[in-house]
């Protein structure tokens, strides 16, 4: 079986289900003889031959359609030699029906491979420009050890909206986890805006609510130039941290976004609600007075910051994803650990139905006396794992 055909199996999940798709053109032409001789010789069994290549052509290979049509006039022409009637005209007919509807299949297999050739071009630009703008963040900055997943919601999606980024700076360790409004290229171009405006802010800016408002005048003046905010998916939710060298402490603004998690070395966890709600970055209605709130953040402690596609995984009842109480209690050697435990147990709670992307970011601050190591951090998603 060629490449084409196993691309076309395995969009049909089960093994079973690929094996049918694998036989369903030889099994058509072998009803096709079994109708024609269990019935009379006025009724045709055509239509089964004519199906074979047919169903060959959107999922076979080029070569493989044009074996099943030839192997389907072959044994139509074989029948009608055996039984005398090739010269009459319903059987002739028949047979140069069958040759066009082959044709035809010939034709319908060209276009499916053009359009899958046009896809797969799509997807690997698409693939290309998210890895530009969303590149891994190393394993270890500013002394903390990190880790990075974006997961997303259908295996061969490249193009979507999450978006997270990590700056070592003189103000400490920075980061930005955050959800653009909508998916496809110009959510690429919004996130482009945001991850490009953070990397500069958080080296120039002296506080958190000083990155937050240049977020908010960068893409206010993006969606000025192209016309307005809809135009460049309208607004962000977003969370800004800022974890200061020599200090035990995070700095967090939540902007519209999901609260993150602080998890500590004993499997204690809090949730770092934000002292007063705010409105997501981009919203148009003005300058929003940003406040930060402080949390203590001691050795052994990791910050996981997640966006909506993870505590809005719905399982089979519709329940939502806890990321809370799924974690409480729990301990994790580091944040990749933690994030390959939490990406399991999501796929195991929806039942790999995800309907969103979800970007998961964790920072950790090493526990007193615990050696360096190095850690691989895997993005998830983009057709990869």
């Amino acid at each position: 079986m060629g490449k084409r055909e196993k691309r076309a199996g395995a969009a049909f999940g089960t093994p079973r289900a690929r094996r049918l798709v694998r036989w369903l053109p030889t099994l058509m032409i072998v009803v096709g003889v079994v109708f024609d001789t269990v019935t009379p010789a006025a009724v045709t069994a055509v239509p089964f031959f004519a199906a074979a290549p047919l169903l060959a052509a959107p999922f076979f290979s080029m070569a493989s359609t044009v074996r099943t049509g030839v192997a389907a006039v072959l044994v139509v022409l074989a029948i009608r030699l055996s039984d005398g009637t090739l010269a009459r005209v319903v059987p002739l007919t028949d047979l140069l029906t069958l040759i066009t509807v082959s044709g035809l299949a010939l034709v319908i297999n060209a276009v499916v491979r053009r359009s899958n050739e046009q896809l797969a071009s799509a997807r690997v630009i698409a693939a290309t420009a998210m890895r530009a703008v969303l590149p891994a963040p190393d394993d270890r900055i500013g002394g903390l050890l990190v880790a990075a997943r974006y997961e997303a919601a259908q295996a061969d999606e490249f193009v979507g909206g999450d978006l997270f980024a990590v700056a070592d700076t003189p103000h400490g360790v920075r980061l930005v986890v955050g959800d653009v409004r909508g998916k496809g290229l110009e959510a690429v171009g919004a996130v482009a805006v945001v991850i490009g405006a953070f990397r500069e802010a958080a080296e120039q800016e002296l506080s958190l609510e000083g990155v937050a408002q240049r977020l908010e005048r960068a893409l206010a003046r993006e969606g000025t130039r192209r016309g307005g905010l809809d135009s460049m998916e309208g607004f962000v939710t977003a969370v800004l941290a800022e974890i200061p060298a020599g200090a035990d402490t995070v700095r967090i603004v939540n902007r519209g976004h999901p609260e993150p998690i602080l998890l500590h070395g004993d499997g204690a966890l809090d949730v770092l609600s934000p002292s007063a709600p705010a409105l997501p970055i981009g919203m148009g209605l003005g300058v929003w007075p940003d406040r930060s709130d402080e949390w203590a953040m001691p050795p052994g402690a990791t910050l996981l910051v997640f966006t909506d596609g993870l505590s809005e995984a719905r399982n089979a009842d519709g329940a939502f994803y806890d990321p809370a109480e799924r974690l409480r209690g729990r301990i994790f050697p580091g944040p990749d650990e933690l994030l390959s435990a939490l990406t399991d147990d999501v796929r195991l709670h929806t039942g790999g139905r995800s309907t969103d992307d979800m970007a998961l970011l964790a920072v950790g601050r090493p526990a007193r006396g615990q050696p360096e190591r190095r850690t691989t951090v895997k993005i998830v998603g983009r057709g990869e794992g």
